[in-house]
Protein backbone atom coordinates (compact mmCIF):
# COMPACT_ATOMS: atom_id res chain seq x y z
CA UNK A 1 0.00 0.00 0.00
CA UNK A 2 3.03 2.19 0.83
CA UNK A 3 4.65 1.65 -2.27
CA UNK A 4 0.78 2.32 -4.38
CA UNK A 5 0.80 5.96 -2.63
CA UNK A 6 4.60 6.53 -3.41
CA UNK A 7 3.68 5.51 -7.41
CA UNK A 8 0.19 8.07 -7.16
CA UNK A 9 2.46 11.18 -6.21
CA UNK A 10 4.96 10.48 -8.77
CA UNK A 11 1.74 10.47 -11.28
CA UNK A 12 0.55 13.40 -9.38
CA UNK A 13 2.86 15.60 -9.88
CA UNK A 14 3.74 14.55 -13.76
CA UNK A 15 0.23 13.76 -14.77
CA UNK A 16 -1.43 16.76 -16.99
CA UNK A 17 -5.18 16.86 -16.54
CA UNK A 18 -7.14 19.40 -18.11
CA UNK A 19 -8.43 21.64 -15.28
CA UNK A 20 -5.73 20.69 -12.55
CA UNK A 21 -2.32 21.94 -11.87
CA UNK A 22 0.39 19.18 -11.69
CA UNK A 23 0.42 17.75 -8.28
CA UNK A 24 -3.36 18.66 -7.49
CA UNK A 25 -5.12 16.27 -9.39
CA UNK A 26 -7.85 14.62 -6.90
CA UNK A 27 -6.83 11.08 -6.02
CA UNK A 28 -10.31 9.09 -7.51
CA UNK A 29 -9.17 10.65 -11.07
CA UNK A 30 -5.66 9.71 -10.80
CA UNK A 31 -7.01 6.27 -10.07
CA UNK A 32 -10.01 6.37 -12.55
CA UNK A 33 -7.64 7.03 -15.10
CA UNK A 34 -4.50 5.82 -14.25
CA UNK A 35 -5.57 2.99 -11.81
CA UNK A 36 -3.98 -0.05 -13.67
CA UNK A 37 -0.55 1.35 -14.76
CA UNK A 38 -0.08 2.84 -11.09
CA UNK A 39 -0.55 -0.99 -9.66
CA UNK A 40 1.63 -2.46 -12.22
CA UNK A 41 4.14 0.24 -11.68
CA UNK A 42 4.17 -0.33 -7.74
CA UNK A 43 4.44 -4.33 -8.39
CA UNK A 44 7.29 -3.85 -10.66
CA UNK A 45 9.09 -1.78 -7.77
CA UNK A 46 8.11 -4.29 -4.90
CA UNK A 47 9.37 -7.44 -6.46
CA UNK A 48 12.84 -6.81 -6.63
CA UNK A 49 13.02 -4.65 -3.37
CA UNK A 50 11.15 -8.00 -2.03
CA UNK A 51 13.19 -10.33 -3.15
CA UNK A 52 16.28 -9.05 -2.45
CA UNK A 53 15.20 -8.65 0.82
CA UNK A 54 14.29 -12.42 1.22
CA UNK A 55 17.04 -13.64 -0.10
CA UNK A 56 19.39 -11.45 2.01
CA UNK A 57 17.40 -12.60 5.20
CA UNK A 58 17.57 -16.33 4.24
CA UNK A 59 21.34 -15.74 3.18
CA UNK A 60 20.93 -17.46 -0.57
CA UNK A 61 23.47 -16.71 -3.31
CA UNK A 62 21.63 -17.06 -6.28
CA UNK A 63 23.84 -17.28 -9.30
CA UNK A 64 21.16 -16.51 -12.16
CA UNK A 65 17.92 -14.16 -12.12
CA UNK A 66 15.14 -15.79 -10.79
CA UNK A 67 11.80 -16.57 -12.46
CA UNK A 68 8.79 -14.50 -10.56
CA UNK A 69 5.55 -16.22 -11.12
CA UNK A 70 2.21 -16.46 -9.38
CA UNK A 71 2.20 -12.76 -8.98
CA UNK A 72 -0.99 -11.92 -6.70
CA UNK A 73 -2.17 -8.77 -6.04
CA UNK A 74 -5.00 -8.40 -3.09
CA UNK A 75 -6.00 -5.63 -0.76
CA UNK A 76 -3.22 -3.63 -1.29
CA UNK A 77 -0.84 -6.70 -0.66
CA UNK A 78 1.83 -8.61 -3.42
CA UNK A 79 2.26 -12.17 -2.81
CA UNK A 80 4.79 -13.64 -5.47
CA UNK A 81 6.88 -17.21 -6.26
CA UNK A 82 10.64 -16.53 -7.01
CA UNK A 83 12.28 -20.02 -8.77
CA UNK A 84 15.88 -19.14 -8.62
CA UNK A 85 19.20 -21.92 -8.24
CA UNK A 86 21.59 -21.04 -5.66
CA UNK A 87 25.27 -21.14 -5.15
CA UNK A 88 25.72 -25.47 -4.92
CA UNK A 89 27.42 -26.91 -1.64
CA UNK A 90 31.12 -27.62 -2.69
CA UNK A 91 33.22 -30.07 -1.03
CA UNK A 92 36.60 -29.83 -1.92
CA UNK A 93 39.50 -32.06 -0.66
CA UNK A 94 42.83 -30.32 0.53
CA UNK A 95 44.04 -28.42 -2.43
CA UNK A 96 47.20 -26.72 -0.60
CA UNK A 97 50.14 -28.71 -1.83
CA UNK A 98 49.00 -30.35 -4.91
CA UNK A 99 52.24 -32.33 -6.72
CA UNK A 100 52.71 -30.92 -10.12
CA UNK A 101 55.20 -32.10 -12.98
CA UNK A 102 57.11 -29.12 -14.88
CA UNK A 103 58.55 -30.16 -17.72
CA UNK A 104 62.13 -28.43 -18.96
CA UNK A 105 62.05 -25.19 -20.80
CA UNK A 106 65.58 -26.22 -22.17
CA UNK A 107 66.22 -25.20 -25.53
CA UNK A 108 68.14 -28.02 -27.32
CA UNK A 109 70.59 -27.39 -30.38
CA UNK A 110 67.48 -30.00 -32.11
CA UNK A 111 65.08 -27.41 -31.44
CA UNK A 112 66.86 -24.53 -33.34
CA UNK A 113 67.54 -26.62 -36.10
CA UNK A 114 63.91 -27.01 -36.47
CA UNK A 115 62.92 -23.71 -36.48
CA UNK A 116 65.18 -22.79 -38.83
CA UNK A 117 64.45 -25.33 -41.01
CA UNK A 118 60.71 -24.17 -41.11
CA UNK A 119 61.85 -20.68 -41.81
CA UNK A 120 63.81 -22.39 -44.46
CA UNK A 121 60.97 -24.20 -45.45
CA UNK A 122 58.41 -21.02 -45.44
CA UNK A 123 60.73 -18.74 -47.70
CA UNK A 124 60.18 -19.09 -51.75
CA UNK A 125 63.36 -20.99 -52.71
CA UNK A 126 64.60 -19.51 -56.42
CA UNK A 127 64.53 -22.02 -59.15
CA UNK A 128 66.91 -24.55 -59.36
CA UNK A 129 68.91 -23.18 -55.86
CA UNK A 130 68.48 -24.63 -51.99
CA UNK A 131 68.28 -21.60 -49.40
CA UNK A 132 71.23 -21.66 -47.80
CA UNK A 133 71.05 -20.53 -43.72
CA UNK A 134 73.73 -18.56 -43.14
CA UNK A 135 74.62 -15.07 -42.06
CA UNK A 136 73.14 -13.66 -45.43
CA UNK A 137 70.06 -15.15 -44.62
CA UNK A 138 70.36 -14.20 -40.68
CA UNK A 139 70.57 -10.35 -42.11
CA UNK A 140 67.09 -10.88 -44.52
CA UNK A 141 65.60 -11.60 -41.49
CA UNK A 142 66.92 -8.26 -39.44
CA UNK A 143 69.58 -9.86 -37.60
CA UNK A 144 73.14 -8.88 -37.83
CA UNK A 145 75.26 -12.30 -38.63
CA UNK A 146 73.51 -15.91 -38.19
CA UNK A 147 74.78 -16.17 -34.27
CA UNK A 148 72.69 -13.42 -33.44
CA UNK A 149 69.49 -15.33 -35.09
CA UNK A 150 70.33 -18.60 -33.35
CA UNK A 151 70.16 -16.31 -29.77
CA UNK A 152 67.08 -14.61 -30.62
CA UNK A 153 65.29 -17.84 -32.00
CA UNK A 154 66.66 -19.78 -28.43
CA UNK A 155 64.96 -17.16 -25.95
CA UNK A 156 61.77 -17.03 -28.46
CA UNK A 157 61.52 -21.05 -28.20
CA UNK A 158 62.43 -20.87 -24.30
CA UNK A 159 59.48 -18.32 -23.97
CA UNK A 160 56.99 -20.39 -26.04
CA UNK A 161 57.82 -23.69 -24.16
CA UNK A 162 57.87 -22.03 -20.36
CA UNK A 163 54.31 -20.87 -21.89
CA UNK A 164 53.50 -24.05 -22.91
CA UNK A 165 54.56 -25.18 -19.26
CA UNK A 166 52.87 -23.04 -17.30
CA UNK A 167 49.62 -24.07 -19.33
CA UNK A 168 50.39 -27.72 -18.60
CA UNK A 169 51.12 -27.29 -14.88
CA UNK A 170 47.88 -25.02 -14.56
CA UNK A 171 45.56 -28.07 -16.51
CA UNK A 172 47.08 -30.64 -14.03
CA UNK A 173 46.02 -28.71 -10.52
CA UNK A 174 42.27 -27.81 -12.63
CA UNK A 175 41.99 -31.78 -13.07
CA UNK A 176 43.08 -32.19 -9.67
CA UNK A 177 40.48 -30.24 -8.18
CA UNK A 178 37.54 -31.35 -10.84
CA UNK A 179 37.93 -34.74 -9.49
CA UNK A 180 38.55 -34.62 -6.24
CA UNK A 181 35.16 -31.77 -5.93
CA UNK A 182 31.88 -32.82 -5.27
CA UNK A 183 29.17 -30.52 -6.20
CA UNK A 184 26.18 -30.51 -8.38
CA UNK A 185 26.41 -27.56 -11.26
CA UNK A 186 23.86 -25.08 -11.81
CA UNK A 187 22.74 -25.81 -15.27
CA UNK A 188 21.59 -22.53 -15.32
CA UNK A 189 25.15 -21.21 -14.89
CA UNK A 190 25.99 -24.00 -17.47
CA UNK A 191 23.43 -22.64 -20.59
CA UNK A 192 24.49 -19.29 -19.95
CA UNK A 193 28.03 -20.24 -20.59
CA UNK A 194 27.36 -22.19 -23.17
CA UNK A 195 25.22 -19.75 -24.89
CA UNK A 196 28.05 -16.78 -24.41
CA UNK A 197 30.25 -19.55 -26.59
CA UNK A 198 27.90 -20.35 -29.22
CA UNK A 199 27.53 -16.67 -29.90
CA UNK A 200 30.91 -15.96 -29.99
CA UNK A 201 31.57 -19.21 -32.52
CA UNK A 202 28.49 -17.52 -34.42
CA UNK A 203 30.34 -14.32 -34.95
CA UNK A 204 33.06 -16.16 -35.84
CA UNK A 205 31.19 -18.33 -38.43
CA UNK A 206 29.35 -15.01 -39.87
CA UNK A 207 33.04 -13.42 -40.63
CA UNK A 208 34.38 -16.50 -42.46
CA UNK A 209 31.40 -18.77 -43.46
CA UNK A 210 29.71 -17.60 -46.88
CA UNK A 211 27.05 -19.45 -48.65
CA UNK A 212 26.37 -21.54 -46.34
CA UNK A 213 22.42 -22.68 -46.22
CA UNK A 214 20.12 -21.91 -43.12
CA UNK A 215 20.10 -25.64 -43.19
CA UNK A 216 23.86 -26.07 -43.08
CA UNK A 217 24.13 -23.22 -40.18
CA UNK A 218 21.68 -24.97 -38.09
CA UNK A 219 23.21 -28.10 -38.24
CA UNK A 220 26.70 -26.77 -37.67
CA UNK A 221 25.21 -24.87 -34.76
CA UNK A 222 23.43 -28.14 -33.52
CA UNK A 223 26.54 -30.22 -33.73
CA UNK A 224 28.82 -27.68 -31.74
CA UNK A 225 27.10 -26.97 -29.01
CA UNK A 226 26.63 -30.44 -28.37
CA UNK A 227 30.82 -30.41 -28.75
CA UNK A 228 31.21 -27.44 -26.48
CA UNK A 229 28.50 -29.00 -23.82
CA UNK A 230 31.29 -30.81 -21.88
CA UNK A 231 33.17 -27.83 -22.18
CA UNK A 232 31.05 -25.59 -20.90
CA UNK A 233 29.94 -27.92 -17.69
CA UNK A 234 33.67 -28.19 -17.04
CA UNK A 235 34.45 -24.08 -17.08
CA UNK A 236 31.52 -23.29 -14.70
CA UNK A 237 32.23 -26.46 -12.13
CA UNK A 238 36.09 -25.22 -12.17
CA UNK A 239 34.81 -21.31 -11.54
CA UNK A 240 32.49 -22.77 -8.46
CA UNK A 241 35.90 -24.81 -7.03
CA UNK A 242 38.31 -21.58 -7.39
CA UNK A 243 35.46 -19.25 -6.15
CA UNK A 244 34.81 -21.40 -3.05
CA UNK A 245 38.71 -21.60 -2.58
CA UNK A 246 38.80 -17.54 -2.86
CA UNK A 247 36.50 -17.25 0.03
CA UNK A 248 38.23 -19.70 2.17
CA UNK A 249 41.33 -18.10 2.18
CA UNK A 250 40.16 -14.34 1.41
CA UNK A 251 41.52 -13.87 -2.02
CA UNK A 252 40.82 -10.52 -2.63
CA UNK A 253 39.50 -10.17 -6.43
CA UNK A 254 40.00 -6.56 -7.31
CA UNK A 255 37.66 -5.13 -9.66
CA UNK A 256 39.25 -6.11 -13.14
CA UNK A 257 40.92 -8.80 -12.15
CA UNK A 258 39.63 -12.54 -12.73
CA UNK A 259 39.05 -15.09 -10.32
CA UNK A 260 40.32 -18.25 -12.10
CA UNK A 261 44.03 -16.57 -12.69
CA UNK A 262 43.90 -15.23 -9.31
CA UNK A 263 43.21 -17.92 -7.54
CA UNK A 264 45.14 -20.47 -9.73
CA UNK A 265 48.04 -17.74 -8.80
CA UNK A 266 47.85 -18.65 -5.12
CA UNK A 267 47.48 -22.45 -5.63
CA UNK A 268 50.76 -22.78 -7.92
CA UNK A 269 52.69 -21.04 -5.01
CA UNK A 270 51.01 -23.75 -2.47
CA UNK A 271 52.01 -26.17 -5.12
CA UNK A 272 54.38 -29.01 -4.35
CA UNK A 273 56.55 -29.29 -7.45
CA UNK A 274 58.49 -32.28 -8.61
Amino acid sequence: QQKIEQVYQTINQKARVKGFRPGKVPRQILESRFGQAAQQQAVEEIIPEAYAESIQQEKLHPVDHPEICDVNVKDGKVSFRAVLEVKPEIEIADYKGLSVKRKSSEVTDEDVLKTLDYFKQAIPQAEGRETVIDDAFARGMGFPNLSEFKKSLTRQIEMDKDRHNRIDVENQIAEKLLAEARLDVPSSLVKRHLEQRLAQERQHHKQHAHGSSPEEVNKCEDDLRAQLQPHAEREVKLYLIMDKIAQQENIDIARGDYLVPKVMEFLLKEAKWE
